[in-house]
């Protein structure tokens, strides 16, 4: 049987990135980064993407209360060794320790826009001509 040309993460990919992004959340909720932009935020670790590998975590964040996200996002990858350094310790079963990199995560935004659109006028009139034209069948 052919295997599949479109092959998305493995389930032992998906089994570590959640382990990892467990652990960043623990470690961040702890408020062991001593850096005023990342204290006077609450960040969430929506997800962790881990490359094949498992060399390298991509962990998405959300920085709620901070004014400038991106700066939140700056010093976590500017504290990323030490990061790595905490979570270690929730990770010991894993035979390398991966890199940490910090992305911002967009998917909150797009779903906002997304509902923002279904809301528009625009869309409501289409589907009430769309409900319309099914009532006189």
């Amino acid at each position: 049987m052919p295997r599949s040309t479109t092959s998305g993460p493995s389930q032992r990919m998906l089994r570590v990135g959640e382990q990892v992004r467990h652990a960043l959340s623990e470690t961040l909720q702890r408020g062991e980064i001593i850096d005023p932009v990342v204290e006077n935020a609450v960040v969430s670790v929506s997800e962790v993407r881990m490359s094949p590998d498992l060399k390298i975590a991509t962990a998405f964040v959300s920085p709620l209360g901070a004014g400038d996200a991106g700066a939140v996002v700056e010093a976590l990858n500017r504290h990323a060794k030490f990061i790595r350094g905490r979570v270690s310790g929730a990770l010991r079963q894993m035979k390398y320790m991966p890199e940490v990199r910090f992305r911002l995560d967009t998917s909150f935004d797009n779903f906002a826009r997304i509902n923002e659109l279904l809301k528009s006028p625009e869309v409501a009139r289409d589907l009430d001509d769309q409900n319309k034209d099914k009532d006189e069948e």
